[in-house]
């Protein structure tokens, strides 16, 4: 039986995937998030174009960054705090773990991965700079848009990302099997 489960395309993507995902999960935990500078590096960044944003639809804002605190708002509100967990490094794991664990071309994953991790990651400015839009226009809706709102669309843009990569770049391990059963 367990022969049979192993030729299964789909407990092959699922063991590669949480495989793959628990190794990732793993490396940060014991070490990256420790160390701190990726995080930094991608709240810092996060923080400085959605200001941009801000700033291109004309909103007066303020930042205040250090290695605990990194904050961004509009002029006349208390802000964002940007936590660890929100800058998107669990979701460019989760895009990167699904592309590489499903069958495709390295060629094509060599240039869909970081693509993908580009809009992910100007999604979450986007994320940003309308949450400090919500704190200025309706303070009270930020947590319900923050927990359920964009996480929603957060996931399901992932989910649109792994569907594309899945229906024109994967290629099906069903089919390789059958063909190679046949020779």
């Amino acid at each position: 039986m367990f022969s049979t489960l192993k030729k299964n395309p789909l407990f092959l993507f699922l063991s590669r995937f949480f495989l793959l995902f628990a190794a990732c999960f793993a490396v940060y935990e014991l070490w990256l998030h420790r160390e701190g500078s990726i995080d930094g590096a991608i709240i810092n960044n996060t923080i400085f174009f959605s200001q941009k944003l801000l700033h291109l639809f004309g909103y007066h804002t303020f930042t205040s960054t250090t290695d605990t605190v990194r904050v961004i708002g509009i002029d006349g509100t208390h802000g964002l705090w940007i936590g660890d967990p929100c800058d998107g490094l669990s979701l460019f794991a989760l895009f990167t773990c699904l592309i590489v664990s499903y069958p495709g071309s390295a060629k094509n994953k060599l240039w869909f991965i970081p693509a993908g991790l580009v809009l992910i990651h100007f999604l979450n400015i986007l994320r940003i700079t309308i949450l400090c839009i919500i704190v200025l226009k309706s303070p009270s809706a930020l947590e319900f848009n923050h927990t359920y709102t964009f996480q929603l669309l957060v996931y399901g843009f992932i989910f649109l990302l792994w569907m594309i990569w899945v229906n024109k770049y994967g290629k099906s391990e069903s089919r390789k099997w059958k063909v190679e059963s046949r020779k």
